[in-house]
């Protein structure tokens, strides 16, 4: 019995050895594995095939060889003479450039076949030939303001006079004055025509601004100070118009690449401040015509009696 017993205990001791050197063998396999993945230089020095960037807030998605498709520029220099770790990236892992998102797609499309197609009336020529000085691509820049200096040479002709036509009869004289008036004298008759430049030749039409607030009222109908809690100023009207009022302060991202003629409701300010819109539409000849409000109550605290009223609110403004 005894010998059995230690002859017993000696299996188990060598199955016991055995598996634990199994085990240990394991271990030390993996061990090699697992330090020869951790290589930082290793790791940051290759970018993928597919490249995700976030341009203003815009994504893109797309090759690396387009990036780097044009040496000397400013994706060029990011995207090879960098490593990846260098680079600024969002939550989400995204190369991240501080851009207009919206006039990236251009680029990138100058990038993809070296040539940019434009819509038809597009007002951001002055604006994507910034964003081309800034990606270092000249030959884009370059088309770019030879598109700028045809449109602009065509709005002169558009203001051109024939003087001849006036008064084919006289030598005349003319002079432009700092008031848009054009002064033309003869020998027998004198004559002052008003020029009317490209500001006073303003539009009629309806725009139409809208916010929701949100504000809190608490027992004996007391309204809390912090009643107007304005998130967004919405922009609704022909496009023409609203890029006129508000310039470069009105947000497109929700509808870029519109015609002006055609109309959107899908625009909204920079800013939140009401007064500095109706500022704006006043400097351009708007007046208010009509307003209207809608409340209701979302949130009611049983202990204090508040309740939390949110408000959708539009103005009309008119200029004829």
């Amino acid at each position: 019995m005894k010998g059995k017993l230690v002859k017993g205990y000696g299996v188990i001791a060598i199955k016991e050895r055995k598996y634990f050197n199994k085990k240990n063998c394991q271990v030390n396999m993996a061990m090699p594995e697992k330090s020869s993945c951790v290589k930082p230089s290793e790791e940051c020095s290759n970018f993928p095939e597919i490249i995700e960037l976030n341009v203003g807030g815009q994504v893109y998605i797309t090759r690396y060889p387009t990036l780097i498709s044009i040496p000397g520029s400013r994706l060029w220099e990011m995207f090879s003479v960098k490593n990846p770790c260098s680079l600024i990236q969002d939550n989400k892992g995204r190369f991240f450039i501080d851009r207009d998102g919206f006039l990236f797609r251009y680029v990138l499309d100058y990038m993809r076949d070296l040539q940019v197609v434009l819509p038809d009336h597009f007002p951001e020529c002055g604006r994507l030939h910034r964003e081309a000085e800034y990606f270092k691509l000249p030959e884009l820049a370059k088309m770019l303001a030879l598109k700028m200096n045809k449109l602009s040479s065509v709005g002169n002709d558009s203001c051109q006079i024939d003087l001849e036509e006036l008064s084919p009869s006289i030598d005349t004289t003319f002079n432009f004055s700092s008031t848009n008036t054009i002064h033309i004298s003869g020998p027998d008759n004198s004559m002052v025509l008003t020029a009317a430049t490209g500001s006073e030749l303003k539009k009629a039409g309806f725009i139409t601004i809208g916010y929701r607030g949100s504000y809190t009222l608490g027992r004996d109908s007391q309204t809390d100070a912090k009643f107007r809690r304005v998130a967004r100023i919405m922009v609704c009207g022909k496009i023409s118009l609203a890029k006129e009022v508000f310039g470069d302060t009105l947000n497109e991202s929700r509808d870029p690449d519109r015609p002006p003629e055609r109309y959107t409701s899908r625009y909204y300010l920079k800013f939140t401040f009401l007064e500095q819109a109706f500022d704006k539409l006043a400097d351009a000849g708007f007046h208010m015509v009509a307003c209207n409000s809608t409340g209701t109550c979302t949130v009611t605290h049983d202990q204090t009696d508040d309740r939390i009223w949110t408000s959708y609110t539009e103005y009309v403004f008119y200029r004829e």
